[in-house]
């Protein structure tokens, strides 16, 4: 006879059967987390000796999905990082972000040759662009954004706040989480099968242990002090802090008065780079007029010696004009010299008169004939030009000659001031006066006689 099982027989074996599923997935748990902690300790040891691409490599495969034919369920499961504990997962996720920062601290060469220059790239780029992000939510906690741990979401903000290109991204990942770890998942058989996965359930609120409320507080921190200001949203981040229901009074407090010293110190550091760039460009205008008058005064001076070589040449043409003078005298008097020996050929010829009228007549050579007054005149101010010219470039030329002929007419002018001197040089003159008028009376004198 064949025994039906009761209802109670199927309650008991339900449960047994769930008993043991549990317990195997503990030890499965246990035995998971044991393994991460050793690979977690040897990429540890291998970051604190600087050897970056062992690190990495070594603890990749932790916080990876594995490849689709390895699993043979094809169920899509995460990376095993998502069946550890919380303490385990925190510090793995930390030092994987702790290594991509270090890594893109690697000036570019030496980032090239130790991972490759696809690869060192491929790094930098994730991390710049914030998909490391994405990687760390989807691997390690089955996309669900509210269910990452507070202590890996602090060290995500701080590693795109130090080399993300911009903070939009930052902003945003940081939005999406507080709003998803403030609202309750009411998904009941979610929350069975993510708490057997080693998630905490998505139920909490962030700020159910003083640990909870202190790590709330640093992303808050975060946040409006750090993302929202690289962003320039200075007013939404002072409206959040004042709206928050996280921050109590007298940290709501502290977050408004750091708001307002770095608005201050921004808003000094404006101040001062437009004083800097103020000063920059008066010093760049001085520079340009300083050329600018150096130019001119150049140009004044070049001038000044093309005025004075044409003074030179003018004052030379004039020589040589001057000297031209007594050749058209002679061809002059070539020219009466011809007519007179023409007369003289018509006329009977007569013995020369040998009175003085005779004398301009006689044949006078080409070079030594006698200027006129006018020749003499123009030849004596052409003399004293070059004689004023000539002081003129010595006194450029010699600063000194001109110093010591003003000292000589200032002590001049001096001693002529002095009373005593001058009643001396009138009795000089005087006496000498009066022996000139003596001398010329004993003349007047003897020629009279």
């Amino acid at each position: 006879m064949t025994l039906s099982p009761t209802p109670e027989t199927l309650s008991s074996s339900q449960l047994l059967s769930s008993s043991m599923s549990s317990l195997s997935s503990s030890t499965s748990s246990r035995q998971a987390s044991s393994q991460i902690s050793k690979i977690y300790r040897q990429a540890s040891t291998l970051f604190l000796t600087r050897r970056l691409p062992e690190s990495l490599s070594t603890i990749l495969p932790v916080i990876t999905p594995p490849p689709a034919e390895d699993n043979a369920e094809g169920s899509g499961e995460g990376a095993p990082i998502a069946k550890a504990s919380r303490t385990t997962r925190i510090k793995v996720w930390s030092l994987y972000l702790t290594i991509l920062n270090a890594v893109l601290e690697l000036a570019p060469d030496e980032g090239k040759a130790a991972f490759g220059t696809s690869e060192f790239r491929a790094l930098v780029n994730k991390v710049r662009e914030g998909e490391v992000w994405e990687d760390v939510v989807r691997n390690g906690y089955g996309g669900v954004e509210g269910d990452v741990d507070a202590d890996v979401v602090i060290n995500l903000a701080t590693l795109l706040l130090a080399h993300a290109n911009t903070q939009k991204t930052n902003q945003t990942r940081l939005e999406n989480y507080l709003a998803a770890s403030t609202s309750p998942n009411l998904n009941i058989a979610e929350r069975l099968q993510a708490v057997p996965k080693g998630r905490r359930s998505p139920m909490k609120s962030g700020t159910d242990t003083p640990r909870d409320l202190n790590a709330r507080v640093k992303i808050l921190e975060l946040y409006t002090l750090h993302v929202l200001l690289r962003n320039n949203e200075w007013d939404y981040s002072r409206e959040f802090i004042t709206m928050s229901e996280v921050l109590d009074e007298e940290r709501r407090e502290a977050f408004l008065q750091a708001l307002q010293s770095l608005q201050d110190e921004q808003l000094d550091a404006e101040r001062r780079q437009r004083e800097e760039r103020r000063y920059q460009e008066e010093m760049l205008k001085r520079e340009i007029e300083e050329q600018r008058r150096k130019r001119e005064q150049e140009e004044r001076e070049r001038k000044l010696q093309e005025e004075k070589r044409d003074s030179r040449k003018g004052s030379e043409v004039d020589y040589g004009v001057e000297d031209s003078y007594p050749s058209s005298g002679s061809a002059k008097a070539r020219s009466v010299k011809g007519g007179s020996a023409k007369g003289s050929r018509n006329r009977p010829q007569s013995p020369p008169p040998t009175t003085r009228s005779s004398k301009p007549q006689k044949p006078v050579r080409k070079g030594k004939v006698e200027p006129t007054l006018g020749t003499r005149a123009a030849n004596i101010l052409a003399n004293l030009k070059k004689v004023l010219e000539s002081m003129a470039g010595a006194l450029s030329t010699n600063p000194m000659l001109l110093l010591r002929t003003l000292c000589f007419m200032v002590a001049f002018l001096v001693l002529f001031g002095r009373r005593d001197v001058r009643e001396r040089i009138r009795r000089a003159a005087n006496q000498g006066w009066t022996k000139v008028l003596q001398t010329a009376g004993m003349g007047v004198k003897v020629s009279y006689i």
